[in-house]
């Protein structure tokens, strides 16, 4: 369960949004990856495979009442950036201020959340925010506006 509130975005952390993991079990890969590394999770029986990115977002919210720093997650992150982490890592790649201004186009963005307790409490510090909905009937999600801006400013079709 969780609870539901309003807010609005005031910041997003943008030195680090993402983080890598098996592409089969989901569990969390050391960075740098090692170049021999083996997935030992039970349901990778010690095979090597591919990683793949997953959004882990810090972000400084607005409630009606409170000012809160919460994390967000793949699934709900997809629905604020239109991608995977992986493709917002590879634009961020090729456009070095993308993070930049991916947190300058969510300020001031209401959504609707479930504000929900960390499963780990021992370790996890911050609420997670889930089941986000744009409440803005213009909302566009992250790479759409970035792709535009980028069309602006260099020109061209596609980024």
């Amino acid at each position: 369960m969780g609870t539901v509130r309003c807010c609005s975005i005031l910041a997003m952390e943008q030195s680090s949004f993402c983080y890598k993991a098996c592409s089969n079990c989901e569990t969390t890969l050391p960075d740098p990856l090692p170049s021999d590394y083996v997935c030992n999770h039970w349901k990778c029986k010690g095979r090597r495979y591919p990683y793949k990115r997953f959004f882990s977002l810090l972000f400084s919210i607005a409630t009606d009442d409170q000012v809160l720093t919460v994390i967000c997650f793949d699934k709900a992150a997809r629905v604020i950036f239109g991608c995977s982490a992986d493709e917002f890592f590879d634009f961020a790649t090729n456009h070095p201020y993308a993070a930049k201004n991916a947190s300058n186009l969510l300020v001031g963005e209401m959504f609707r959340v479930t504000l929900v307790e960390p499963k780990r409490s021992t370790k996890a510090q911050h609420l997670r925010m889930t089941n986000v909905v744009p409440l803005r009937s213009a909302f566009q999600p992250v790479m759409k506006s970035l792709n535009e801006l980028y069309k602006v400013i260099y020109g061209g079709e596609d980024i």
